[in-house]
């Protein structure tokens, strides 16, 4: 996500009145890093000053009880936490942890004198930890730096003077003036006749977004241009901003099933490895001939370490952290690793029209009214209904007729779903709606609707049929592109629509998805999604997560388009789209694909060349340094592995 603004944000801003501070902050960066690595530190100089006394130098002293108690020393300062955190976990239920396996590995070489490869193994485990920490923690920060863009400061206009205050502070209906490249810091109403927005830390785009008076502007937009004044709408924690960086964060807690199962398979493997390792210490005596305790308690030990499961425990909460923030970084949220699971292998994405691949912004084509002389009357009612309604359809007809006059008086107003609007007014029945709506109340028309291709508005006034309006919809500019990529990508498209049939095949035909159904009502979309399930297809559905909830609870993943638009979207939906880009929905598969790669690529090499190694040190062929490698250096392979998912570049064009 990219960061196109002079102001800073609440992390960079604390630092910015000094340039001594902000040096500061590297240098505690820095410090910090140093702290984690010391104790590693210190004990790598001990254990090599040990390694030259005991090989190169041969010192006489360097013997006995003195050996003994220098490579101690070498070994506290990574050993003691590792065996205080396996003491932890032994009061807490949790006997047959990693910690508690190196703890054994170590103090069971100490106890055959095996001290160096002893300190060793709990030297690298212990770097092998930091970075792993380390890693894990910059996944986890890198997600929040990409959305928290909320200033910490705000202007406010007090008394017809601006005045700077903190953010938490402001309350709704607050006025608040933004200069030019400035970030804004609570969502709001545009004041201003016109200002020009970066959108970037909402929706992933740069591309300028224009408001005019009145549209609504969200925290961690950006204005591009000139002076701006805002009219405050929600409490600083209520910002959609806010909403969503919480979401985000959550996440990780919806865990995927490759996750779980690893965790399972690590809560039954480790405590077989320990018996497995007893038997390997005693069955010999029964077996061999010439049975040396310390040479099968070595094989042992060798075995432990080895055996260790840190590398999938935490390379593969890795990846998908990695998954969740390269979809945050193109404006895509997932509710969970779970879901980067289940688009991963997903047969058929079913999309709404309206709003989805289509603007949703309809234009009134032509009114056809049987009556010229009682059109612009008829007009003026059908506008008065249509302004209870926030369908497009409904702001199309008031752009088309102008103001609403408010003197008319609309009585039982019923929004009929799937059908259209009924009212009283003047004591007469007003319909206005498709034609399902005219059959339903027996309303008696004459139109040829096969030449018409555009959605028709069946008007009736007093149980007669009135006229109609025609009411187009365009398509979005990378619809096209969204429904290539998914057939390149193997995953089946179709449409469902509340619009009529000819509408939908037009809209259809020009994209080429093959099945395209009209026409349909909540329910009959419920039924066309379970018709695709019963062929035991996984399916996505690609709608507003509000209207369609039936839909979206009985499909594999709910995907909300236009994340900017509805906060109940931000609720109802498994994944958000932060803005209407249908293109998103590919890029969101493929970033589930390139997740679950990842993680089988890390589970495949972590059980590879464990059991490997596994079976050289039962056999006596493999030694600590070989065990230390397949513990810590397959850990830090997969964790280079996971992260390549954090510098991958995802496109939508």
């Amino acid at each position: 996500m990219e960061e196109c603004c002079s102001t800073k944000s609440k992390q960079e801003k604390s630092h910015d009145h000094n340039g001594h501070d902000h040096d500061h902050s590297h240098g505690t960066e820095n410090q910090s890093v140093f702290k984690m690595f010391l104790p590693a530190m210190v004990s790598f100089g001990l254990l090599l000053v040990g390694i030259v006394l005991d090989n190169l130098i041969k010192a006489d002293w360097f013997t006995g009880w003195i050996r003994l108690v220098w490579y101690l020393i070498a070994y506290i300062p990574v050993g003691l936490p590792v065996l205080k955190e396996a003491w932890e976990s032994i009061t807490h239920g949790d006997v047959f942890s990693e910690f508690f396996l190196m703890g054994i590995a170590t103090v069971g070489a100490f106890a055959i004198g095996e001290y160096p490869e002893g300190v060793a193994v709990m030297l690298f485990y212990s770097v092998g930890e930091v970075f792993q920490g380390m890693a894990v923690t910059r996944a986890k920060s890198n997600i929040k730096s990409l959305l928290d863009q909320r200033p910490d400061e705000v202007t406010v206009i007090k008394d017809g003077k601006p005045r700077t205050v903190k953010a938490q502070n402001v309350h709704i209906g607050e006025i608040i003036q933004l200069k030019s490249g400035e970030k804004l810091g609570l969502d709001g109403e545009l004041l201003s006749e016109t200002a020009s927005f970066n959108t970037a830390a909402l929706t992933g785009e740069s591309k300028p977004d224009t408001k005019i008076k009145g549209d609504t502007v969200l925290a961690g937009m950006i204005n591009l241009n000139m002076l701006s004044q805002i009219k405050v709408t929600a409490a600083y924690k209520d910002s959609k901003l806010s909403r969503i960086l919480e979401l985000v964060q959550n996440a990780t807690a919806q865990k995927a099933p490759t996750e779980l199962f690893i965790r399972k398979f690590a809560k039954v493997y480790t405590p077989i490895v320990v018996f497995l390792a007893v038997g390997i210490t005693f069955l010999p005596y029964f077996f061999v001939g010439e049975y040396h305790f310390r040479d099968w308690l070595y094989r042992a030990l060798v075995f432990l370490v080895i055996s260790c499961p840190c590398a999938l425990v935490i390379s593969i909460p890795l990846g998908y952290f990695g998954g969740i923030g390269a979809g945050s970084r193109n404006g895509i949220l997932f509710k969970g690793s779970n879901f980067l699971d289940v688009l991963a292998n997903i047969q058929n994405v079913v999309m709404d029209k309206t709003g989805t691949l289509t603007e949703g912004v309809f234009k009134v084509q032509e009114a056809v009214f049987k009556n010229e002389l009682d059109k612009d009357e008829i007009l003026k009612l059908v506008n008065a209904l249509e302004s209870k309604s926030s369908h497009p359809v409904a702001t199309a007809i008031h752009e088309y007729v102008g103001e609403v006059d408010h003197s008319l008086q609309l009585e039982r107003v019923e929004e009929i779903a799937g059908h259209g609007l009924k009212a009283l007014i003047n004591g007469k029945e007003l319909l206005v709606g498709n034609l399902k709506l005219m059959d339903t109340f027996n309303i008696h028309y004459d139109i040829n609707t096969e030449n018409i291709v555009y959605t028709l508005i069946a008007v009736a006034y007093d149980k007669k049929f009135a006229g109609y309006l025609t009411i187009a919809d365009s398509v979005k500019p990378d619809a096209q592109s969204a429904v290539n990529k998914l057939k390149a990508l193997h995953v089946k498209t179709t449409m469902l629509s509340g619009d009529k049939t000819s509408v939908v095949k037009h809209v259809a035909d020009q994209l080429g998805i093959l099945n395209a159904y009209g026409d349909l009502l909540p329910e009959d979309k419920v039924n066309k999604v379970k018709e695709i399930k019963s062929k035991r297809e996984t399916v996505a559905f690609v709608g507003d997560g509000v209207n369609d909830a039936p839909v979206v609870a009985l499909s594999d993943v709910g995907i909300a388009m236009g994340g900017l638009g509805s906060d109940a979207t931000i609720e109802t939906a498994d994944v958000v789209i932060q803005d209407d880009q249908p293109s998103k929905i590919p890029m969101a598969i493929n970033i589930g694909k390139q997740t679950k790669k990842i993680v089988w690529q890390n589970i495949m090499l972590a059980f590879t060349i464990k059991a490997v190694v596994l079976i050289l040190g039962a056999g006596g062929l493999a030694t600590m340094w070989e065990a230390v490698f397949a513990d810590v250096g397959v850990a830090l392979l997969a964790i280079l592995n996971a992260v390549r998912i954090q510098r991958m570049t995802f496109t939508s064009k």
